[in-house]
């Protein structure tokens, strides 16, 4: 088996932000946050915080990373990261006896990073690349001051201004989380070397901390990026109400060894919540291509599936044929619709997976065994869940489900 070591270098010193990486943003300091990411991360083995400041190792030993105290000669204004990634592998490999095989080096600055993206570098390099990293797609324009010259286009001509659809994708590397392959990144002693990954983070959740605007944006978003993923990183629902449903709520997120079917709503879970209406009246959604892949993987891995919304729309029936999943909408009392396919596909409600986003989804909320809610599903569904996705309805919520309960199978 692997040895997959997450380094979080966090120095003491810091001129833009002092004190940066213990600034608190949500509930917790930059580092906590980090560290809690990473240890719901499934593909680590160990997460290990370098540092050369007493107050940050006392947040990240309690948040339960291990310590490897920087050298001062690598802990100053001009040292790298590659540094501090090396010097603590070495330290975590002398301690204990090990080689490791991939080795990750993951930023606290950037208080939005999530456990699937760190999953996600993690994965690449033990697929068989040599180097990952998070990027985001990114569509401006990028300009350049010359003196000679005055301002010129980096990634596009002046001169010709293309739409945003005919343009190439550009992507922006986020600054979270690099994966290398720990021997590769021994010898070249830096983080791109060969065939490098490059992993798909949601745009919305992108930020670095350099400077006091930004740590001030970072408190302003907490609120509204977290959502009810800290109930979860400790697998605890959101409220009472809902704990006193699960006494026995285990600390971890559903496996395929808790489910044994997945029930789907549609419009603001595999949506954004949006229609569009054309002149004819014909309505639009837009859905996203990781749910389609998250499902088939699913499918492909036998779990029963069950598309089921109030709404009756085409656009509903269209999307379930295109899955090959079966559906059932225009369903006025959604529970009973849901009892009735459990009782016909023999499987006890208590194993069923159930994500919603509203209001009209709270009656299967009480009904099955794991209620899941989308990250910008009502705050009265967020607070019934027993689980909340970090990504929203129509932004791979569903893939995200998926990844939960397949862990490695999800190679797709």
């Amino acid at each position: 088996m692997s040895t997959v070591l997450a380094v979080i270098p966090a120095r003491g010193g810091s001129k833009g932000v002092p004190g940066k990486n213990l600034a608190p943003v949500g509930d917790a300091p930059l580092i906590t946050r980090a560290v809690r990411e990473c240890r719901a991360a499934r593909l680590l083995t160990s997460v290990v915080v370098s540092t050369d400041d007493p107050g940050i190792a006392a947040a990240a030993h309690a948040a339960g990373a291990e310590v490897i105290e920087r050298p001062e000669d690598i802990s100053s204004d001009t040292a790298t990261s590659e540094a501090a990634v090396l010097h603590a592998m070495g330290v975590y490999e002398e301690r204990h006896r090990v080689r490791v095989d991939v080795v990750l080096l993951v930023q606290c600055t950037s208080p939005f990073l999530s456990r699937e993206e760190i999953d996600g570098v993690a994965a690449a390099v033990l697929d068989g690349a040599d180097t990952a990293l998070t990027v985001a797609p990114f569509h401006g324009y990028v300009w350049r001051e010359a003196a000679a010259t005055g301002g010129h286009g980096v990634n596009h001509d002046k001169a010709y201004r293309p739409r945003r659809q005919d343009r190439p994708q550009d992507l922006l590397e986020t600054g979270a989380a690099y994966a290398m392959r720990a021997d590769g990144f021994r010898a070249e002693r830096h983080r791109f070397f060969g065939r490098t990954e490059l992993v798909r983070a949601d745009p919305a959740r992108v930020l670095e901390i350099d400077d006091p605007h930004d740590l001030a944006r970072a408190r302003a978003l907490a609120p509204l990026l977290d959502g009810g993923r800290n109930a979860i990183a400790t697998g605890r629902p959101a409220d009472q109400e809902s704990y006193a449903r699960f006494p026995h709520f285990p600390d971890y997120l559903p496996t395929r060894a808790d489910v044994d079917a997945v029930v789907l709503d549609f419009d603001g879970t595999q949506t954004d919540d949006r229609v569009l209406v054309d002149s004819e009246g014909r309505e639009l959604v837009s859905v996203h291509r990781g749910d389609g892949l998250g499902i088939a993987a699913l499918r492909r891995a036998g779990m029963p599936l069950l598309i089921l919304s109030t709404e009756e729309n085409p656009v509903v029936a269209a999307r379930a044929r295109k899955l090959r999943i079966p559906v059932m909408h225009g369903v006025d009392r959604k529970d009973l619709a849901l009892k009735q396919w459990c009782e016909e596909a023999g499987i006890a409600p208590e194993r069923v997976l159930y994500a919603g986003n509203d209001v009209n989804d709270l009656p299967c909320f009480h009904l099955v065994g794991w209620p899941v809610a989308v990250a910008s599903a009502h705050d009265v569904v967020r607070s019934a869940a027993r689980a909340v996705t970090s990504a929203p309805g129509g932004a791979g919520a569903v893939r995200e489900i998926a990844s939960w309960l397949l862990g490695k199978e999800l190679t797709a």
